[in-house]
């Protein structure tokens, strides 16, 4: 966005800003003044240790109102009740990134102007927050769901304590770059080297949660024949366990004859989930608790050092048993197709 002053206007605010005592006015001024000499909002931005998208709404707020300073009084109740209402249903089924969408679609609607402050000032207003949104499988059953769950609590209560059950799952870690949210000094943009190398591991794991014992295995590909690797470490594990009770979800190779002649031979018995019930599965948390552990917001030189990373949290798994308890649990919690 482009500013240009006038030799008058500049002076005005060189005078304003001298005797200004609010910081964010003085910021205000900064920005406006180096965007009228050609500075790009990422310089202004790095300079007054702000973020780009702040030095923006500063400029955007002085070429709407021609002024620095806040014009929070100009985001009371513009909308009527009925207008409000309107927009607060508009804004449950819709989805905006940015509050400038929003205004664009009270003018369209009502032909009233807000600007880009005042419109976050009445979203906050409103009970309204910028927040992550939540994925959710597009198919999940809530019916099948429940029931799963009161057949698990059933295999729980009636199962004897020789017959440990388990949940798997197959994880595909890759060396690419994942950077995540974290606390940052505001106005600091912290930088993470990045690559979207495709190199990944492929692991098949098992988890007992009564003891927080885990399970894993490498493989080149993830398939029948590594879940039944899987059980065969399970088994050496267990030696005198009467049966072994493994959950999984419906995977192709899960649901293999084979593997259920396997299973059936070597006294394991099968409990499926339900079709796209990650949430069912406790094994999801744990990945994420090593994707927190040693992947988030790291960068990796080498193929070497990626998979040693993953393999160290493997070996380290003993420490972590109090955050293990902690976070992975058997709590579920049925989630319904998602809108």
């Amino acid at each position: 966005m482009e500013i240009k002053l006038t030799s008058k206007e500049k002076a005005q605010l060189e005078v304003r800003h001298q005797i200004e005592r609010d910081k964010r006015i003085c910021d205000r001024i900064k920005s406006v003044l180096l965007r009228d000499e050609n500075w790009s909002i990422a310089k202004i931005a790095q300079a007054l240790r702000l973020s780009n998208d702040t030095v923006s709404r500063y400029l955007c707020d002085y070429l709407e109102t021609k002024s620095v300073d806040m014009h929070y009084h100009g985001s009371s109740e513009k909308l009527s009740f009925e207008q409000s209402e309107i927009l607060k249903a508009h804004l449950r089924e819709n989805l905006y990134a940015k509050a400038i969408g929003i205004s664009a679609y009270i003018k369209e609607q009502f032909n009233i102007d807000y600007t880009v402050a005042g419109v976050t000032d009445w979203l906050k207003r409103h009970e309204f927050s910028y927040k992550w949104t939540k994925g959710q499988p597009a198919k999940a059953d809530a019916e099948k769901q429940a029931e799963f769950i009161l057949n698990y609590e059933k295999l729980k209560k009636e199962t004897p304590k020789n017959e440990p059950i388990f949940f798997i799952d197959g994880v595909h870690p890759t060396m690419a770059t994942k950077s995540t949210r974290g606390w940052i000094a505001k106005g600091v943009d912290r930088i993470i080297p990045t690559t979207a190398s495709r190199t990944r591991m492929n692991i098949m794991g098992a988890i007992e949660l009564s003891t927080m014992n885990v399970f894993h295995g490498e493989h080149e590909t993830i398939n029948g024949q590594s879940v039944t690797a899987l059980f065969d470490q399970l088994k050496q594990a267990y030696p005198n366990a009467k049966k072994l009770h493994i959950i999984l979800d419906q995977a192709g190779y899960h649901r293999s004859e084979a593997l259920a002649n396997y299973a059936e031979a070597n006294n394991i018995q099968l409990h499926f989930l339900p079709p796209y019930s990650p949430n069912l599965n406790p094994i999801e948390r744990l990945w994420k608790v090593m994707n927190e552990e040693v992947r988030n917001n790291r960068y990796f030189k080498s193929a070497k050092e990626f998979r040693e990373s993953i393999r160290g949290f493997f070996t380290k798994i003993p420490e972590l048993t109090a955050l293990l308890t902690s976070r992975i649990t058997d709590s579920f919690q049925v989630i319904g197709t998602a809108n």
